[in-house]
């Protein structure tokens, strides 16, 4: 087993021809299992592309994190507890184990923020210092949409400091950064071609929470004020579950589909124009990013006591029409944390057991 193989390939430009020349000579006639590790997917994949050294000679495996079904089974939590586990996780393995069966979210934030050696305070900052130098404008960009920016130039701005980094600057940054699969980019789901509304989010959740809570908090952990950090995260926290939960919400609602309800949905997302005014969480049609049909319009609301109600319905059925190709008949959906008021003319709604659900073994 060979670990770190995109830092080897970055460091020896002979690596990949000896490897070859080893493999063909004297590994590949022998009872030899040879696993090429690395945690950059873009230099692991190059690996293998027509004309390097190695291609054809391997075959790729993708180790992804724990679901929420996964975290659920080793946290013990229901399946509300297991959804805020997978966004503060990621289901990291490593950060997963340390989360003691049936211990609350409050419960297990706390022990790790009064722990500087915790895995949830360091398994970031070792991801983050091994590819992107805290001086470097890589991560000077990662800060920033970790800090809830979304469009380009909110990050330009915010990455650039005194001055906003230049758009020659920040564009292969950002094109580098969705190649190494750190950050996701979403366009606006509907029926017109719109490539102007790019929004940006850090992919991995658990980087996710990291660079929003614990990043700037280390300093206090590290003198024993965690007190202080779990203050911080406390009062942000269900502002940031909000908008963090979305992607992993149409994430799990894809694999619902398609059902006996819309037999023909391939794609979920989002719909928002400049303004963000409005902004549809949900939005269901036959492929993505162009729509030929929109199948549904829907919104989440994912409050710890409020279930969906009224004033979210008519919202709702106010803004539907703004969403290229939603007609006046376009069915309504939702997701709610706790439930749906009775009464509403909605065609479907989801909560936390089915989002879990979906990730479970057919």
């Amino acid at each position: 087993m060979i670990d770190e193989v995109p830092w080897l390939v970055e460091q020896d430009q002979e690596f990949e021809d000896a490897l070859q020349t080893v493999w063909d000579r004297h590994l590949s006639s022998k009872p030899v299992l040879l696993l090429l590790v690395g945690s950059d997917t873009s230099v692991m994949e190059a690996l293998q592309s027509y004309g390097r050294p190695f291609f054809g000679r391997a075959a790729k495996m993708t180790v992804h994190p724990l679901n929420p079904a996964d975290v659920q089974a080793m946290t013990q939590l229901d399946a509300a507890g297991a959804v805020d586990a997978q966004l503060i996780t990621g289901g990291f393995p490593e950060i997963v184990q340390s989360w003691r069966p049936g211990m609350g979210r409050s419960d297990f934030l706390q022990a790790s923020v009064s722990n500087p050696l915790s895995p949830l305070l360091v398994a970031g900052e070792l991801s983050l210092l091994g590819e992107f130098p805290e001086a470097s404008h890589s991560r000077a960009v990662l800060e920033a949409v970790g800090s809830g920016e979304r469009t380009f130039s909110a990050i330009a701005a915010q990455a650039g400091g005194a001055n906003a980094l230049p758009s020659g600057t920040l564009s292969p940054l950002l094109a580098t950064l969705q190649a190494k699969r750190v950050l996701a980019a979403d366009l606006p789901l509907s029926a017109k071609p719109d490539t102007k509304n790019k929004r940006y989010r850090i992919a991995d959740p658990y980087l996710r929470f990291w660079l929003a809570f614990l990043e700037r908090a280390i300093p206090l952990i590290e003198r024993g004020r965690g007190d202080l950090a779990m203050e911080r995260i406390e009062r942000s926290w269900t502002t940031w579950r909000g908008r963090a939960v979305e992607p992993l919400i149409r994430e799990s609602l894809l694999r619902l589909m398609p059902n006996d309800d819309w037999p023909e949905t391939e794609a979920i997302g989002g719909w928002w124009n400049r303004q963000n005014n409005p902004e549809i969480d949900l939005v269901g049609a036959d492929r993505e990013p162009v729509a030929r049909q929109v199948h549904f319009v829907g919104s989440v609301k994912w409050l710890e006591t409020q279930p969906f109600g009224r004033h979210e319905y008519d919202a709702l059925v106010r803004d539907l029409l703004a969403v290229p190709g939603a007609a006046p008949d376009t069915p309504l959906v939702a997701v709610s944390r706790c439930g749906v008021a009775s009464g509403l003319p909605l065609s479907a709604h989801w909560g936390p057991e089915d989002l879990v659900r979906a990730w479970q073994p057919r």
